[in-house]
């Protein structure tokens, strides 16, 4: 058997902290999915394959892996993620912290409401919320829960600034 790769074993290690599931192979699969993402520097299913040590035979049962992975009713992204975020902003604390809301209009069919951290002029993303709808203009009783919920996580944060654009005009 190969040796398991230094990326493969500080990413189960890293993302191990959070796995808030019993099963560990929604781990194994997530962690080999970022292996392979972070290898083949492509959001490609077959593009990650070369990187992924096991005992599969064929790129499709890589694939049917991951797909199986990312169809997942059980999986919920932002027990995942939301950690991950938290964590690498902790020492943000007494330090000012702006939130940048926004909408992305995917199709003129879907609204994608996300609110980012805003880290040396990039946007991490750290709650969203899609809906159906035909406008980037979204009423508040819609985007009121992501704020709700980014309030409980930045508790403890001393000076946090929400920055929106004029389809967030609410008094």
């Amino acid at each position: 058997m190969t040796p398991t790769p230094c990326l493969y074993g500080s990413l189960w290690s890293y993302l191990g902290q959070w796995c808030l599931h019993k099963d560990l192979r929604h781990l194994k699969a997530l962690v080999w999915m970022v292996v392979g993402l972070v290898n083949s520097q492509k959001i490609n299913l077959t593009a990650w394959e070369p990187y992924v040590q096991s005992p599969a035979k064929y790129a499709q049962s890589y694939q049917r892996r991951w797909r199986r992975f990312l169809a997942n009713p059980r999986i919920e992204v932002s027990d995942w993620y939301v950690p991950l975020v938290m964590n690498a902003i902790r020492e943000w604390k007494h330090s000012p912290v702006s939130l940048a809301l926004d909408t992305t209009l995917l199709w003129n069919q879907y609204c994608m409401i996300h609110l980012s951290v805003v880290c040396c002029g990039r946007a991490i993303p750290l709650l969203w919320k899609t809906l159906k709808h035909k406008s980037a203009s979204v009423a508040f009783e819609e985007y009121q829960p992501l704020l709700d919920q980014a309030h409980e996580l930045l508790a403890e944060f001393t000076d946090v600034t929400l920055l929106a654009d004029r389809a967030f005009a609410c008094h």
